[in-house]
């Protein structure tokens, strides 16, 4: 079964071929980071205009490389949420028009059940139970993963989501946008113990984030280096480091305690941060005095891309799950309210 996945929820119009028996065929991506960067963030309008201008180019381009045409297609993925209501339109009204033309089904896809299912797109995998940890711009949760569509939210953040977290300490570094990958580079030569910043929520019981206080908390360091002239570039290397320990340090404690109280040695990590080299490092050190295992996607896949979704998609077409007439997309999506596909587990 060859299905053709489309990502567009937000600032990045992904593409790929996915085969049920031969694996990913051809992915393409496109990143509106260069659009947004003078504005500081996204720009709902600009994206989703951007995506009706890459999308279909992006899509003959996918299936050039991968020397299919449409008689080969077996059904059309995409995004129907959560994201941008403009950008996810794009996808769904493209992907509906191509299915109706080319007679095969299509199915909107939960780009967060994406993210989660992107890490069985690498040759080593896991095996279900685990627990995910999705961590994005968007989005901080906990969840237990029994199968597909069997998911079981442990805890999410309470305000800024990581990535949130990261862009908006960026800006008060004046680093650009997107932020995350700025403040590892920069982390890279901080000192790690000029500032101690502290690990919301980790001294309380449960698995919930916070991460709106430790933001105020880099805003009051940063000020506090102002008063003594203009921050160095010694002074944000520095704030980076221990905002990004931060961060790195309370994900760990709350994977580590859900995993305990899971039961389980599985861990899951995807989504944006989750490319961030640092985690992934605390990570694998922390989980490997509990004989517990971390898996992630390959750094290409961490970000919003077209493959996680064509493997999403196709799982669910597989099953025999399709659109129907009054399908929409949703802006707003809980995960736990997706069906499960029998015998996924």
């Amino acid at each position: 079964m060859l299905i053709l996945g489309l990502e567009t929820s937000c600032d990045e119009t992904g593409v790929a071929l996915y085969h049920t028996e031969r694996g990913l065929l051809a992915h393409a991506l496109f990143s509106q980071i260069d659009i947004h960067v003078e504005y500081g963030g996204v720009v709902p309008e600009l994206a989703s205009r951007d995506h009706v201008r890459k999308t279909l180019p992006l899509i003959e381009e996918v299936m050039a490389e991968a020397g299919v045409s449409a008689a080969d297609i077996n059904g059309v993925a995409y995004t129907a949420g959560p994201g941008l209501v403009g950008a996810l339109m794009v996808g769904a009204t493209l992907a509906k028009s191509l299915a109706w033309g080319w007679g095969v089904p299509a199915l909107g896809v939960h780009h967060m059940e994406g993210h989660l299912l992107a890490p069985m797109l690498e040759e080593v995998h896991p095996e279900f139970p685990f627990v995910a940890l999705l961590v994005s711009g968007g989005h901080t949760q906990l969840v237990r993963v029994d199968g597909i569509g069997q998911y079981k939210l442990l805890g999410e953040s309470l305000d800024d989501a990581a990535g949130e977290a990261f862009d908006k300490t960026a800006k008060m570094l004046g680093l650009p946008y997107p932020g995350g990958p700025h403040i590892a580079r920069l982390a890279e030569t901080g000192n790690p113990e000029r500032f101690d910043f502290p690990r919301p929520m980790v001294n309380r019981p449960g698995l919930d984030f916070s991460f709106s206080g430790l933001k105020t908390f880099t805003l009051n360091t940063v000020e506090d280096c102002r008063q003594s002239g203009e921050l160095s570039d010694q002074d944000k290397a520095d704030i980076a480091r221990a905002f990004e320990d931060a961060v790195v340090g309370t994900l760990v404690v709350k994977c580590r305690r859900a995993l305990k109280q899971e039961g389980l040695k599985t861990l899951v990590m995807a989504g944006g941060v989750s490319a961030n080299l640092n985690l992934r490092a605390e990570l694998k050190r922390a989980l490997a005095k509990e004989r517990a295992q971390v898996f992630y996607p390959a750094p290409v896949f961490c970000t919003d891309n077209g493959a996680m979704i064509a493997y999403a998609g196709a799982q669910r077409l597989k099953a025999g799950q399709v659109d129907t007439e009054d399908t929409q997309v949703r802006p707003r999506w809980p995960m736990e309210e997706l069906p499960p596909i029998e015998g996924a587990a």
